[in-house]
């Protein structure tokens, strides 16, 4: 491979929801940004997400200058990628691109084979983008780089893997340096993201996400993320408390958004973010992620009010569906009563709760979409309800795939979008009935707990009721 001494470098955050009004700063590219930073490497930034930049935008700033152009994206955002490579290629041909994320580590072949993309970053991006990077600019052989895919170059069509990146050992010394991004700018838009009513007067609320963890204790079959095959490493709690103290002196944050897939995976680890935020006097508000069936007793309830009076503002785990059949097809581990159980805790203790549903799994019925229901109304949670999406690398996906529903992969991820519309139906109802079945299902849940509808869809509304009495509602006969 011919040597690039001075290489030109482009970062691009894609936009998946042009216009939307909550946007989040790009956690996982942070630190690999950071990462290429800290090796040395000069590189122009272009965040298309956070100022809504149109393709074009986004070609006018990329002109014909860059070498190398680095993105990525989670895999529903497929089409953005092959269209904004595809026309990067037509006005660069010389510039080599590389796409991590999920749309890269669940779907390489065809990411390579039906995109101009040049490398397919696999998994864990931070070392890998520096080693790559390193390799482009020495002209060395790609397969010197751990945890990548890319096309021989023969001709062949074949693709070519490297060995797998092994996950960095302690994520704890891995950071962000902020200054790369405009801070400024993303808290408004992640601070509408938070649930309602927010704990300070809206004008006053500054949220920002901190990542406390990589990767999940379970394995749902609905669920893929990069590090789905990997174990589920924790930051230092020491680590996490520096990162929340460094936005607060810097910008003025106040609310804080633990944007991990699974944030407090036992009480400990809890007890010791308490213990640590009283001791450095920190002031914030915040939310996280746990399992369903992590508070099962009755003497949790005084951890739960002390973090309450620590800021916890809501507490989000999944209930997903009700019926137990999904639930051990979700290979979800969480008991409905376990479910029921947390709730009435959570709330007792003053902490809101958050919740989502997955409507859609191949044993759904309007019935069991109604129970589901039924669980919320009583449990006094407006969810965030969804359909299911398979996702490349999850066993549902290859459910899907192999049952017939999915026969042309790329037109199936060309299709692909947010949860909140119905890509895919697997259950026995036709299309009309099983979205008839649950709008009526989210009006029915609102009204019933004095939720507002807004927005252009049901669907889209993510609102979360968090009760102040604590007190269980039941459903009218």
């Amino acid at each position: 491979m011919e040597k690039m001494s001075s290489m030109n470098i482009a970062v691009i955050n894609i936009s998946l929801r042009p216009g939307a009004k909550v946007r989040y700063f790009p956690v996982g590219l942070g630190y690999v940004m950071t990462a290429i930073k800290d090796a040395g490497y000069k590189f122009d930034y272009i965040d298309q997400d956070l100022y809504n930049l149109s393709e074009d935008e986004v070609l006018k700033q990329l002109g014909q200058k860059y070498d190398v152009v680095l993105m990525g994206c989670i895999v529903t955002g497929y089409k953005y990628v092959k269209s904004l490579v595809s026309k990067i290629k037509q006005q660069s041909p010389h510039t080599m691109i590389a796409v991590g994320n999920s749309v890269a580590t669940s779907i390489p072949e065809e990411l390579l084979n039906h995109t101009l993309a040049d490398i397919a970053i696999l998994g864990e991006g931070d070392i890998t983008d520096v080693e790559l990077l390193d390799a482009l600019r020495d002209g060395k052989d790609l397969e010197s780089v751990d945890g990548i895919a890319y096309r021989s170059g023969k001709g062949d069509g074949k693709i070519i893997y490297t060995p797998p990146r092994k996950p960095i050992p302690d994520i704890s010394k891995l950071y962000i340096d902020y200054t790369l991004f405009d801070i400024d700018s993303y808290i408004p838009y992640m601070s509408a993201g938070v649930s309602r009513p927010v704990p300070v007067p809206n004008e006053e609320l500054k949220a920002f996400p901190i990542n406390t963890a990589r990767g999940c204790i379970n394995k749902c079959t609905f669920c893929y993320h990069v590090f789905r095959d990997q174990r589920y490493r924790h930051r230092s709690m020491e680590s996490i408390m520096d990162d929340i103290e460094q936005v607060i002196t810097q910008y003025g944050v106040n609310y804080i958004l633990f944007s991990d897939d699974l944030s407090f995976y036992n009480k400990k680890v809890i007890t010791d973010f308490l213990d640590l935020k009283e001791q450095r006097n920190l002031d914030f508000y915040w939310n996280g992620t746990c399992r369903g069936n992590l508070f099962t007793e009755d003497t949790d309830l005084a951890l739960i009010k002390r973090m309450q009076k620590n800021g916890c503002h809501v507490l989000g785990y999944s209930l997903e569906s009700s019926n137990e059949e999904i639930l051990k097809a979700m290979n979800k581990h969480v008991s409905l009563e376990d479910f029921k159980k947390q709730t009435r805790l959570l709330k007792q203790g003053g902490v809101g709760v958050s919740t989502s549903i997955v409507v859609g799994y191949p044993q759904e019925t309007g019935e069991t979409i109604k129970n589901t229901f039924d669980v919320c109304i009583a449990c006094g949670i407006s969810p965030s309800v969804g359909y299911l999406l398979p996702q490349p690398g999850s066993e549902i996906y290859d459910y899907a795939v192999e049952k017939g529903y999915i026969q042309d992969v790329e037109d199936f991820l060309l299709a692909m979008g947010d949860r909140q519309d119905l890509h895919l139906n697997m259950t026995s109802m036709k299309n009309d009935e099983l979205e008839k079945i649950t709008e009526q299902n989210i009006i029915r849940c609102n009204k019933a707990l004095g939720v507002e509808c807004i927005g252009d869809s049901l669907l889209k509304t993510q609102s979360y009721y968090i009760p102040k009495s604590g007190k269980e509602l039941h459903l009218e006969d």
